[in-house]
């Protein structure tokens, strides 16, 4: 499977472990604010990592990493991912993955076999909101079917959304928590601009305006909780 780099350590990629992540190419999505752009619309031009450099690393750093995090890109996309995670799982490592949503079957076979030990998934907007904040047209009951499948309780996951000045409001994201009731974690993001991004000039909200989307979401599901402040 093509890899388009690794981070050999993150705390903050996955919560209480010490992650290696490694990215995918190619996404069905084209998000405005998103970070990794270059492996949304410029993937041909990105170097690939070899998987064998992937496992030579991971091989030598069992007592230093706790869990692989695969992100992208949408991970989903690829047919070999779960041979990818099952190389992994062999090594010992823990696993998480990232994803947009919208490939529920391949969720859905990845939870059944038992190889996902954690599951972050984003949930961009309201369905009204979702073309303008994906960027492309959405298959929304795609994304109904993960949610369910990630509430079904199979796997420990979360829902997220980056929060974006003129994408999101106070009630659009009460709304995306009513999509989600019940769910374990529910994490908002404040959107910075690194650079990179597919728009530019985008920008966060202010940390009021944070508070009260938390306050917003919280009947809904059992945690919110607020990153990048």
């Amino acid at each position: 499977m093509k890899l388009y780099g690794m981070e050999k350590y993150s705390l903050v990629d996955y919560d209480g472990y010490v992650a290696c992540t490694v990215f995918t190419g190619g996404c069905n999505f084209r998000c405005p604010f998103c970070h990794n752009a270059a492996l949304v619309t410029g993937v041909a031009d990105c170097e690939t990592l070899p998987e064998e450099a992937l496992f030579e690393y991971l091989t030598t750093r069992r007592n230093l990493v706790d869990a692989v995090c695969i992100t992208g890109g949408e991970p989903t996309l690829h047919r070999d991912l779960p041979l990818l995670i099952h190389k992994i799982r062999e090594v010992g490592y823990r696993v998480k993955l990232d994803t947009n949503g919208t490939n529920p079957t391949m969720l859905e076979r990845l939870i059944e076999a038992g190889m996902l030990d954690y599951v972050a998934m984003d949930v961009k907007n309201t369905p009204d909101l979702y073309p303008k904040t994906a960027g492309v047209a959405v298959d929304q009951a795609a994304l109904d079917r993960s949610i369910g499948i990630l509430l079904g309780g199979r796997c420990d996951y979360e829902f997220r959304t980056t929060v974006v000045a003129g994408h999101h409001t106070v009630d659009g994201i009460a709304e995306i928590a009513r999509r989600i009731q019940g769910a374990k974690r529910y994490y908002l993001q404040c959107f910075a601009d690194r650079g990179g991004n597919l728009q530019q000039g985008l920008q966060g909200v202010d940390e009021a305006t944070m508070r009260q989307m938390q306050q917003a979401a919280a009947p809904y599901v059992q945690k919110v909780g607020i990153r990048g402040l």
